[in-house]
C-alpha cells in the first residue's frame, strides 16, 4: 500500500508506476544436422558456381592436384612445368589467341578474387548501395567480372526495388573504392548493371588517319576507336548526325573522317558528298573534292540546301507507293551534305530573309531527307538552343569538349552526363583530347567514348590528288 505524501501526491505517484508486461521470446534452436547441411549446401553451390565461371583457373589447379595423388609429387610436378612451357611458346607465337582463351580469362578470375569480390562489401556499403532493414544487411551480388585488353566489365545484379540511377549516381564512389580511374554504368537485362572500369585509357594519344575502305562503303564509314580499342563505324545512311564541341575540340576530324571512308563510294557514284562552309577555313582545304557541290557564301549555302530540298521531293513523289526505303544507286546516289559551322547560318546570320530560308531548308531536310537517302552532318560550336533551334531533329548527336556540364545534356539529351557522358571534362590539350567525344545514337541511349582519327593537311592532300574529280555526274 502506498504511504499519503504531504501535498496529496498519491494519484500522481500511482500514475508513475510501470504496467506493462515484458515477455521473454521463445527461441527455438536449429537442430546442429539443419546447420551442418546448409553448410555443405553453400560450401558445395560455392564450388559449382566457381567451377562453372572459371574452368580454366580451376583445372590449372585441380590437374596438378589430382596427379600428385594418382602418379606422385614427380608427374604431378611435371605436368605443370611442361604446360607453363606451353603457354609460355603460346604467348610469344600468338599473343592475340593467348590473350583471348587463356590471358584475360586468368587476370579475370584474378580481379574477381583479389580486387572486386574482396572489397565488395566494404565499398557497396560506403557508397550507399547496400540496405540495413531489420538488423540484417543486404548487398548487391556480384555476378562475374569479364575482361577485355583495356577494361574490367563487372555484371551486378541490383537489390529488389534498386534502380539503375542509384548506381550510375555513384560511379564515381565505385571508381575510387576499387582503385579505378573510372567507372562507367550501362544497363543490362532487367535488374541487372554492368559496371565498367577501364584499365588504360587507349584513346589518351591521337589516332592517324585510317586506310581508305578498299571497297566502296556507304551505311557506316570507320571513323576512328571506341574507348576499349575495336574500330568504331559511324552510321549516316538513313539518319543525321550533330557534332557539338567547343574551339579546338576536334570537329574537324569527325567531318573529314567521315569523308575519308565515303570516298570510294563517291568515286563509284553511289555518294554525293555536299559541303557548306560559311568559315571558309576547314573543308575548303579540299574543295576540289566536292566539285561544285561547294559553297561558302551564306547566300550560296542557302541555294545548295535548296537544291539538296527539291531533289528530296523529287525522290518522295518518285518512291510514294513504290519503296519505303533509300537503296544507294548511280541514279540515286546517296546525299550527304556536310555543314562546318552550322551557327553561321542560323543564329550568327544577319540577313533575316537568309536565315529563314537556311532554317527552313534544314528544318526540311532533317525531318524528312532520310527516308530518301539525303543526310545532314553538322557542326556547332555552340549547342544552345537559341543558336539551333532545330537540334533535337538530329537523331545521332556526338559531344565532344564542352564547356559546361549542363551543355552535355543540351547536346545528348537529358540524363547523359549522369550516364557517363563526361564531356565537359574532357582535356583541353590537342594531343590528349582533341577528337574525343561521346556518341549518343537514335537507337542506343548509353554514351559510347570514342576518337576520331585525325586527318592531317597532308592526308587531306594525298586525298584530293586521288579523288579530285572522279565523283563527277557523267
Amino acid at each position: 500500500m502506498l504511504r499519503k505524501l504531504p501535498g496529496d501526491h498519491t494519484r500522481d505517484l500511482v500514475s508513475t508506476v510501470p504496467t506493462q508486461v515484458v515477455f521473454r521470446p521463445v527461441v527455438v534452436p536449429t537442430p546442429a544436422i539443419v546447420t551442418i547441411l546448409v553448410a555443405l549446401f553453400r560450401a558445395l553451390a560455392g564450388v559449382v558456381r566457381t567451377v562453372w565461371r572459371h574452368p580454366v583457373a580451376c583445372l590449372a589447379a585441380a590437374v596438378p592436384a589430382g596427379l600428385c595423388l594418382l602418379y606422385g609429387w614427380r608427374t604431378g610436378l611435371l605436368t605443370p612445368v611442361a604446360v607453363l612451357s606451353g603457354l609460355t611458346g603460346w604467348r610469344f607465337t600468338h599473343p592475340a589467341s593467348f590473350s583471348r582463351w587463356v590471358g584475360l580469362r586468368l587476370r579475370a578470375w584474378w580481379v574477381l578474387v583479389w580486387v572486386y569480390r574482396r572489397h565488395w562489401q566494404p565499398v557497396m556499403v560506403v557508397s550507399g548501395l547496400a540496405k540495413h532493414i531489420g538488423g540484417r544487411e543486404y548487398l548487391p551480388r556480384l555476378l562475374k567480372v569479364t575482361c577485355t585488353p583495356t577494361a574490367d566489365m563487372v555484371a551486378v545484379k541490383m537489390l529488389a526495388g534498386q534502380s539503375a540511377d542509384a548506381w550510375q549516381e555513384r560511379a564515381d564512389n565505385l571508381a575510387h573504392g576499387f582503385a579505378r580511374p573510372q567507372c562507367r554504368v550501362t544497363v543490362g537485362s532487367p535488374g541487372r548493371v554492368v559496371l565498367t572500369f577501364p584499365r588504360r585509357d587507349v584513346l589518351a594519344t591521337p589516332i592517324p588517319a585510317l586506310p581508305i575502305p578498299s571497297v566502296p562503303v556507304v551505311a557506316s564509314v570507320p571513323i576512328g576507336l571506341r574507348e576499349d580499342g575495336a574500330p568504331y563505324l559511324l552510321k549516316l545512311h538513313g539518319t543525321h548526325v550533330l557534332v557539338a564541341g567547343a574551339t579546338g575540340a576536334g570537329k574537324g576530324s569527325w567531318l573529314w573522317s567521315a569523308v575519308r571512308g565515303l570516298l570510294p563510294a563517291a568515286a563509284a557514284g553511289l555518294v554525293e558528298l555536299w559541303a557548306l562552309d560559311p568559315k571558309r577555313m576547314e573543308l575548303s582545304y579540299g574543295r576540289s573534292l566536292f566539285g561544285p557541290r561547294y559553297a561558302a557564301d551564306p547566300a550560296d549555302c542557302a541555294d545548295l540546301l535548296e537544291a539538296a530540298v527539291t531533289i528530296m521531293q523529287g525522290r518522295a513523289d518518285r518512291y510514294a507507293g513504290v519503296q519505303r526505303t533509300h537503296v544507294p544507286t548511280v541514279d540515286d546516289p546517296f546525299v550527304v551534305v556536310l555543314v562546318d559551322e552550322v551557327a553561321f547560318l542560323t543564329a550568327y546570320q544577319t540577313d533575316r530573309k537568309l536565315k529563314e530560308r537556311t532554317l527552313a531548308a534544314l528544318a526540311t531536310l532533317t525531318t524528312q531527307g532520310r527516308a530518301v537517302g539525303i543526310a545532314i552532318v553538322a557542326a556547332l560550336q555552340d549547342p544552345r538552343k537559341e543558336v539551333l533551334s532545330i537540334r533535337n531533329l538530329f537523331p545521332d548527336k556526338i559531344a565532344l569538349r564542352l564547356d559546361e556540364p549542363s551543355q552535355v545534356d543540351l547536346v545528348l539529351g537529358d540524363g547523359a552526363r549522369d550516364r557517363g557522358a563526361l564531356a565537359d571534362q574532357i582535356s583541353s590539350y590537342p594531343q590528349v583530347g582533341a577528337g574525343v567525344g561521346y556518341v549518343r545514337l537514335e537507337a542506343d541511349p548509353e554514351p559510347v567514348r570514342v576518337r576520331a582519327a585525325y586527318v592531317t593537311d597532308t592526308d587531306i592532300l594525298a586525298m584530293v590528288r586521288c579523288y579530285a574529280g572522279t565523283g563527277e555526274a557523267r
